[in-house]
């Protein structure tokens, strides 16, 4: 990350029907909220052109609060190897849109974001959530998916600051 008084990260929590987007701007070590949300894609339409939403959004999201890093969950591998496969495109198609832009990305186990936030890997949604408003001081509530991105953004603020404070890179 460059070394400007203001950094922006774009976190992410892609999934095939809702990717989750957060911004965090981090400004002399105090973070706060910029933008959060969720990218919809419709159930019934192909699965092709979901991933083609998924892309153009995040894009167009890129371009619109100009992040300098992206940090995104990992892939949660579940019991039914097709969602897994789907949820893998759907992070593919939200990397790619990093790449394309010059993002440099960063990935996070799920226990590592919680525990980064809540100091517990296994925490509840619900915790996070809680972690997430107070970190950055908003009072308004987000969707699951959107507070997940929230908490990749602040995870990956959380390193980099700890990576610079320990002199290693």
């Amino acid at each position: 990350m460059q070394g400007s008084a203001q950094q922006i990260v774009l976190g992410l929590d892609p999934g095939s029907r809702v990717t989750g987007y957060g911004f965090v701007r981090e400004r002399s070590g105090v973070l706060e909220l910029v933008a959060a949300g969720v990218v919809r894609t419709a159930a019934e339409a192909d699965f092709c052109r979901r991933l083609g939403v998924i892309y153009s959004a995040v894009a167009e999201l890129i371009a619109t609060h100009g992040p300098v890093e992206a940090a995104v969950e990992n892939v949660f591998v579940s019991k039914n190897p097709g969602t897994a496969l789907k949820l893998g495109q759907a992070r593919g198609a939200a990397l790619a849109a990093c790449a394309v832009a010059g993002l440099p990305v960063f990935s996070y186990e799920p226990t590592v974001i919680k525990k980064s936030l809540v100091g517990v890997g296994r925490a509840e949604k619900s915790q996070v959530a809680f972690m997430v408003a107070r970190v950055l001081a908003c009072r308004e509530t987000f969707a699951a998916d959107a507070t997940d991105a929230l908490a990749a953004a602040v995870c990956h603020l959380n390193q980099r600051r700890l990576t610079r404070l320990c002199g290693a890179r």
